[in-house]
C-alpha cells in the first residue's frame, strides 16, 4: 500500500522556485533585485549563497559562482577561493543559527551523480543533527522540515549580521 503525505503549502515553493523556460536559477535569480524572495542570503564578488528551496534539512545552503559553468576546471583561482571562503562562512553562520552536530558538504557533478541542476556547478552545505534520519527519510523518502523557508532565511540573515 502506497501512503501519501499531503503538504499543499509546499506548492507555492515548487511553482516559484524553478527557472524560466531553458533558464538557470543560479543565473536568473541573482540577476533579480529581490534576494529574500529568491532566497539569496549573501552576494560575494564571484559567488553567492542561497537557501535550497527543496532542502534536505532546515538551513540547507548552496554556494554557486555567478559564472554559468558545469565544470570545476572552468573556475579560476579567485572564484575557487571565494567559493571555499563562502563554504567556511556557511558553516559559521549555520553553527550560530542552528547549532548542528555536523555537516555534509558536497558537489554533485553531472546528472548521474545526483545534480538537480547539472549545467551550473554549486556546493551544498547541509547541517545535520544526531537522529535527524528517521523512518520518513529512510523508508518513505520524505523530508520533514520543522521550519518554513522564510523563517530559515530570517534566522540565517540574523546569524550573518554578527559577521558584519
Amino acid at each position: 500500500m502506497l501512503g501519501r503525505l499531503w503538504a499543499p503549502w509546499r506548492m507555492r515553493y515548487i511553482e516559484a522556485a524553478g527557472p524560466g523556460p531553458g533558464g538557470c536559477i543560479f543565473v536568473e535569480l541573482p540577476a533579480q533585485a529581490d534576494d529574500r524572495k529568491n532566497l539569496i542570503l549573501h552576494r560575494g564578488e564571484k559567488a553567492f549563497v542561497m537557501l535550497n528551496a527543496y532542502p534536505y534539512t532546515n538551513g540547507h545552503l548552496m554556494v554557486a559562482p555567478y559564472k554559468h559553468t558545469a565544470e570545476m576546471g572552468e573556475l579560476d583561482d579567485a572564484e575557487l577561493l571565494e567559493i571555499n571562503r563562502l563554504v567556511a562562512a556557511c558553516l559559521r553562520w549555520l553553527k550560530r543559527a542552528y547549532r548542528p552536530d555536523g555537516f555534509n558538504i558536497g558537489v554533485n557533478l553531472g546528472s548521474v551523480a545526483g545534480a538537480g541542476i547539472p549545467d551550473h556547478i554549486h556546493w551544498h552545505v547541509v547541517p545535520r543533527w544526531a537522529g535527524d534520519t528517521n523512518f520518513m527519510t529512510v523508508v518513505g523518502e520524505v523530508r520533514v522540515l520543522p521550519q518554513d523557508l522564510w523563517e530559515s532565511y530570517d534566522r540565517l540573515r540574523k546569524a550573518m549580521e554578527e559577521d558584519q
